[in-house]
Order: C-alpha cells, then sequence, then structure tokens
C-alpha cells in the first residue's frame, strides 16, 4: 500500500518527493481545523498537494478555507483515523465507495464501518464534508438527491502491464473483457494473468464497465483481493491491471506522494483506444492526451462529493447552507478545489501537473434522495 512503502522506497531507489511533502502517517494526516476530504485513491494525491501546498505548476498554491486548513485523509495507511479535534477514531475509508459511505454516515449519524477493516463500527457524525470519488453516481443520479457530486477534473483509464510481448501495448477492449471474464487467457503466445485493484474502487467499477465485465471470473482473488489501485509494484511478470491515466502521469512527472513507478521501471501502460495514446512527452514532462480522455468509453470525469444542503441555499430551504464549503467546491473560484484555471496560480495548473484535464461538464450531479 502507497503509504507503508514511502520510507522503504525513498531508501531503496531515492525517490524525489516534490509537491507533497510525506514523512508518516501523522504528519501527513494532521488533525483538520476546518473541512475534512476522504475516499479515492485516484484524487488524493493532487487533493494532498492542493491542500498541503505545492509549486507544482511553477506557482505556489495552497486552497485553504479562509485562515482555516483543510483535512485530507489517504485511502490506504493506518486502519484508524481521527478527522477532526476531539473527534472519534473510525475506519478509514478506502476508495470511492467507501468514501461516499462515511459522508454519508457522517451526515445521518448512524454507525459506520470498512469492509475488509476491523476498526469497530461507530457513529461518526459530522467528521467527514467531502468524498473524492473517480466515478460518478451512475443509476444514483436523483434529481432530489441529498448529494451533490461536483466536477473535480476529467482521468482516463488505461491498463498497466509487465512482461508480455509488443502486442500487449495495444490489447482491445474486446480482448481486456475476454481476459478478465477468464476466456483468454494468453496473448501472443504469453500467459496473462489479471489482476484488480480492492473492492470499493471506483478505478475497478469503472474498468469493468468500460469493458463490459460484471464478473471478472479470470481474476483468481477478486473477490477478496485487498491491491491499491495506481499501484505499478503491485505487478508480477505478465500480470496486468487498470491504472489511472492520471496517476501515471502524475508518478512520472513525480509530483505524487510516492513514484511507484520508478519502482517498477519494467512496468508499462497500454492503451485499448485505437490511434490514441494516453499521454505525450517524458518524464518529469508528461501531458496527458486530450484526445484519449475524450473517449467515451475510457474518459471519465471524477467529482467530489458534498452534502447538497450545505452547499445549495436554494435547497429544501437550506438551513445547514454552509458558505464557505460552497467555496470551496465552486469552479468559478479561483482558489476552490474545482478550479480548473490554466495559469501556473490556479488549482487547475496543479491539477494538470498531476494528469487531469478540464471536465467534460462544470454542472453538479444530484444523487441518493435518502442521503
Amino acid at each position: 500500500m502507497k503509504l507503508k512503502k514511502i520510507v522503504a522506497l525513498s531508501a531503496a531507489i531515492g525517490v524525489a518527493l516534490s509537491g507533497v511533502a510525506i514523512a508518516s502517517s501523522a504528519s501527513a494526516e494532521p488533525v483538520s481545523n476546518s473541512y475534512v476530504a476522504v475516499g479515492s485513491d485516484t484524487l488524493q494525491d493532487s487533493m494532498n498537494a492542493l491542500i498541503n501546498g505545492t509549486s507544482a505548476s511553477g506557482s505556489f498554491v495552497r486552497v485553504k478555507s479562509g485562515i482555516s486548513t483543510l483535512g485530507n485523509f489517504d485511502s490506504f495507511g493506518s486502519a484508524a483515523i481521527q478527522t477532526k479535534s476531539a473527534g472519534v477514531y473510525f475506519a478509514r475509508p478506502a476508495g470511492s465507495s467507501q468514501g461516499r459511505d462515511a459522508l454519508r454516515r457522517s451526515i445521518d449519524g448512524a454507525n459506520w464501518s470498512a469492509s475488509g477493516n476491523t476498526t469497530p463500527a461507530k457513529p461518526i457524525p459530522g467528521q467527514v464534508d467531502i468524498a473524492r470519488s473517480s466515478s460518478g453516481p451512475g443509476s444514483n443520479a436523483d434529481a432530489n438527491g441529498k448529494l451533490l457530486y461536483v466536477p473535480y477534473g476529467r482521468d482516463a483509464l488505461a491498463y498497466a502491464y509487465k512482461g508480455g510481448t509488443a502486442a500487449w501495448a495495444n490489447l482491445t477492449a474486446a480482448q481486456l473483457k475476454a481476459i478478465y471474464e477468464g476466456t483468454l487467457t494468453s496473448i501472443d503466445g504469453v500467459t496473462v494473468t489479471p489482476k484488480l485493484p480492492q473492492n470499493g474502487s471506483g478505478t475497478r467499477s469503472f474498468f469493468l464497465g468500460a469493458i463490459g465485465v460484471t464478473n471478472p471470473s479470470g481474476v483468481a482473488d477478486q473477490a477478496t483481493t485487498t491491491l491499491p489501485e495506481n499501484d505499478a509494484t503491485v505487478l508480477g511478470d505478465n500480470q496486468i491491471i487498470p491504472f489511472s491515466v492520471a496517476n501515471w502521469v502524475s508518478q512520472g512527472n513525480n509530483v505524487s506522494g510516492v513514484n511507484t513507478l520508478a519502482a517498477a521501471p519494467t512496468v508499462l501502460l497500454g492503451s485499448p483506444v485505437a490511434g490514441q495514446v494516453p499521454f505525450t512527452g517524458t518524464a518529469p514532462n508528461l501531458v496527458p492526451s486530450a484526445g484519449y480522455y475524450s473517449n467515451s468509453t475510457f474518459g471519465r470525469d471524477t467529482y467530489l462529493i458534498v452534502e447538497r444542503s450545505r452547499v445549495d441555499s436554494t435547497f429544501s430551504g437550506s438551513a445547514a447552507f454552509d458558505p464557505a464549503l460552497a467555496n470551496l467546491i465552486d469552479s468559478t473560484k479561483s482558489n476552490s478545489l474545482t478550479n480548473f484555471g490554466n495559469l501556473a496560480f490556479h488549482p487547475g495548473a496543479v491539477k494538470k501537473k498531476f494528469g487531469f484535464l478540464a471536465p467534460s461538464s462544470s454542472t453538479p450531479i444530484a444523487a441518493y434522495p435518502a442521503g
């Protein structure tokens, strides 16, 4: 898991970290004195940079709420986290789905527990304000929804692979579907072993949806895997796994928390989109490919999820309206988390260095009428 690897990797390969300073679980995740974000691994590194402060874009950028700093908690690390002063310790949300559900429990006060985490279930009222999500609400979208999915940036999905032959660089969606369903076991004469990140990962669910797989029976441990997403070091010989292009770019540009690509230099990124490459340039100056990201199958918008009544003053009277939180997710504000301006001092310029492009739409999506 990424956080646990930082010390070992830095000692072993001398990774030069920039943009985000990470020393340990405690120092990387201080108790927040305002708002707290949890959830998706795909978004966590760029959010760490924006919240902790970074010069990745060529100008110092830090998003705060007035004079108050924000808290951003990684998907992996210690089993339990404390997000606010005097708050309870509760199970760390790992991935988009758990981040969303932890936000819902923070809103309704019901017990929160996380699959695969032994931390006891407990109520967490008011402990989470924002959930990072690498996928949209899907069928849970609802005009009367109590949650709001606010576009954060445009990402795309590809697959990382180790070994194989030249043919592995451009596997089609149909080939990937067959591999993950277990009906295609070798490519160009070489046995291929598909892997998946943990259940609850937005990257996992989006990738399987993109290739049309409902039952990834070709993955032997698909029901129990705890592999972190976007980590090149998890691959053995002749294995493949879905990978966020944004995360590949940010690691190649050496601005993310840890560069797993440096630790696994023989791992490559394949493209399932004919005639398109996921990125251009050479490290540390990789640039996401607009053509690839615009693909309707493998391109995806990512989101920050918030309680609608806190950011929409017109919703149900909105006695809970919080203008400071609303400003943080307002893309028209030059210092918001969802801003995608192009100037070096804009959060959008930082996100581009982390491999994100502007989302296809800036319109929030309401979801979950039951909260």
